[in-house]
């Protein structure tokens, strides 16, 4: 088994996959609402929406959609959780807690603790939380 996690946006996906992308790396693949076969059942201005993007980095994915207000899906907001990254060294703790805290909320700069050459969480553009952390154990770099 292997658990992914999955987000949900009003609007933003695409421009948030993106980013991710970018900072990230990998493999982005994205569907539009428009371009599904049940695009007749939807109204025209939801077919720019994103019905499902998968952000493929190595053998982990981060997947998402865009909701449809008005059809029976509100949307309330990223709350309770957060993306966790778990990295090999300093220097990509250090890049990628730049590159996504950017425009964002940081909650705990990017430092040294008890448990981690480095720890941060900041909520990043999107709204979506995040955590990043560096082992202690992981090669200093």
């Amino acid at each position: 088994m292997k658990i992914h996690t999955y987000l949900t946006f009003d609007g933003q996906c695409e421009a948030a996959f993106t980013f991710y992308a970018d900072c990230l790396g990998g493999d982005l693949e994205l569907m539009r609402m428009g371009d599904s076969p049940e695009a007749g059942n939807m109204p025209e201005e939801f077919h720019e929406r994103v019905m499902h993007v998968c952000l493929t980095v190595g053998d982990q994915l981060l997947m998402a959609s865009d909701t449809c207000p008005g059809m029976g899906m509100p949307y309330e907001g990223i709350k309770g959780c957060s993306v966790s990254l778990q990295v090999e060294n300093v220097p990509e703790a250090e890049r990628l807690y730049e590159a996504l805290s950017a425009q964002g909320s940081v909650q705990m700069e990017l430092q040294p603790t008890f448990w981690a050459t480095r720890f941060a969480m900041f909520t990043d553009r999107f709204g979506v939380s995040w955590m990043i952390n560096c082992n202690i154990d992981a090669q200093m770099g």
